[in-house]
């Protein structure tokens, strides 16, 4: 009498082959093919519908650009009130017929055309910073600032006749 197992045939001598011998017989693709899901399962996976709840640490940069920079450029005729330039920290300067807004916008004072120039800067002296930083430039360098005027369309050696007597 023999008893089947696992491909292997029990004999009352002894055993007749290894007890593996029946997948060792059929090659290494059986043994893979019993391992691995069959296709079904693997079709048949379903995958989360949210996503974990991560950090992220790179949140900004997503805000609207804040419109700063140069509004009228060099030659443009520009009324009185119209605004030259808007700006964070001083980058332009306000020159001749050119006010300085609580924002640090420059807007003119007169009617006329816009004009940019450097010019060297000199500090006021009663400000400790500004001439701080002028006496620790290198000997013989020089600071220059970029500053915004307005030329009048109008001469300014001009009367308007108010009255007539």
């Amino acid at each position: 009498m023999a008893l089947i197992n696992h491909g292997c045939v029990w004999r009352p001598e002894g055993k007749d082959c290894h007890p593996w011998a029946f997948h060792i017989a059929r090659g290494f693709h059986l043994v893979t093919a019993l391992l691995s899901p069959p296709q079904d399962a693997v079709l048949a996976v379903r995958y989360a519908s949210k996503k974990t709840g991560g950090s992220s640490k790179n949140l900004g940069g997503k805000s609207p650009g804040k419109r700063f920079g140069l509004k009228k450029m060099e030659g443009h005729y520009v009324h009185a009130g119209n605004i030259l330039a808007t700006q964070r920290h001083f980058r332009w300067h306000p020159g001749a017929h050119v006010g300085l807004g609580k924002r640090k916008y420059l807007y003119a004072l007169e009617e006329g055309v816009v004009r940019y120039t450097k010019e060297v800067y000199v500090p006021n002296p009663s400000n400790s910073e500004a001439v701080d930083l002028v006496t620790r430039l290198p000997k013989g360098a020089v600071l220059y600032k970029t500053f915004v005027h307005v030329v009048p369309a109008k001469p300014e050696g001009t009367f308007k006749l108010v009255a007539m007597l």
